[in-house]
């Protein structure tokens, strides 16, 4: 499977493309819409902040012909955008033969659907169907430091055909054994990651370890009643992630949350967000208490007052709210 098709040439579709042409040798189409910033960038430059193109990169805007010729179909855009993106591809397209690959982190907030489940809702079976997600920066992979990460599909054939792929010296992939909680893991370790920027914001950074362990076990309950496993939680996708999502200053999300405390606007995409409302919807669709995940949504959606100490005082006042519950045995 060496025709590989990446659409979406943001931050993470062009470090896989990169990734898949310079580690593997694959064939790659790199897509992104004409006049969309990302894409732009890379037409006119070559590169962007992270990667530079390599020549095995055809760099394209023209959607059906990425997809036609892509025996594997990895999608890497904002995960609000995937129901929509999927109609365009198949309008398109006939994708009866494809294999897709969601390399993206997230749960569509109007249904708290995960996004595998989107793409079976527009027909794609599910053994065509896999997520790639899992630790690594890609400032850290580009200079060559190697990390961990986690293929899972419903098809254990595809999956570890996948794995065993797209493995090299720079990614060890693990075969994953629990779709639900590989992407509720993976999306909610944003929300986590969030809350740590809040907390490194209100100058109280040490509870970053307590919010490894009890975020952990709130996303374990979660899958749990999403029927997957709560193990899960504690595997790459969710724990294992929580690294460079709660300490890396290259972390998106982490660092939304610390300026969001400080009260300055932070410019680029903090999946977190709307994970944190999507989260919320299934906590409380399912009965199950999510009390960081809710503290995170009331510090993101709540008005801002004028004074910036009477901002950060709310915020905080929102984490301290969590010290204030009852005392209860920790498992």
């Amino acid at each position: 499977m060496n025709k590989i098709s990446v659409l979406g040439c943001g931050r993470w579709g062009s470090f896989i493309a990169w990734y898949l042409a310079t580690k593997k040798g694959k064939e790659v189409y790199s897509w992104g819409p004409e006049g969309d910033y990302s894409y732009e960038v890379l037409k006119n430059t070559g590169k962007n902040e992270y990667v530079t193109l390599d020549k095995r990169i055809v760099l394209t805007c023209d959607l059906k012909a990425a997809v036609e010729r892509a025996e594997i179909v990895i999608i890497s855009i904002s995960s609000q955008g995937l129901r929509g993106f999927i109609r365009r591809i198949q309008e398109c397209a006939d994708v009866s033969d494809k294999i897709f690959v969601l390399c993206m982190k997230g749960i569509e907030v109007e249904t708290g659907e995960r996004l595998s489940e989107i793409l079976i809702e527009a027909g794609i079976s599910p053994e065509k169907i896999a997520v790639w997600v899992g630790p690594g920066h890609i400032q850290d992979f580009t200079a060559g430091i190697p990390n961990c990460m986690v293929i899972d599909s419903r098809s254990v054939a595809l999956k570890k055909a996948l794995a065993d792929d797209f493995k090299s010296e720079l990614i060890r992939f693990y075969y994953g054994n629990d779709i639900i909680g590989t992407e509720i893991g993976a999306a909610a370790k944003n929300v986590m990651g969030i809350a740590a920027g809040i907390l490194d914001g209100g100058g109280v950074s040490t509870l970053k370890g307590p919010l490894m362990s009890r975020g952990a076990r709130e996303v374990a309950r979660l899958i749990k009643a999403l029927g997957g496993n709560e193990l899960s939680a504690y595997g790459l996708a969710h724990l294992g992630d929580y690294e460079t999502t709660l300490f890396s200053h290259h972390s998106h999300n982490r660092m939304y949350g610390e300026m969001l405390v400080k009260g300055q606007k932070f410019e680029k995409l903090a999946e977190g967000v709307t994970t944190a409302a999507a989260m919320k919807r299934l906590g409380n669709r399912y009965g199950v208490e999510l009390p960081i995940t809710e503290a995170v949504y009331d510090v993101c959606f709540s008005e801002k007052p004028q004074s910036g100490a009477e901002w950060k005082k709310l915020c905080m006042d929102r984490i301290a709210r969590l010290f204030s519950r009852d005392t209860k045995f920790e498992f």
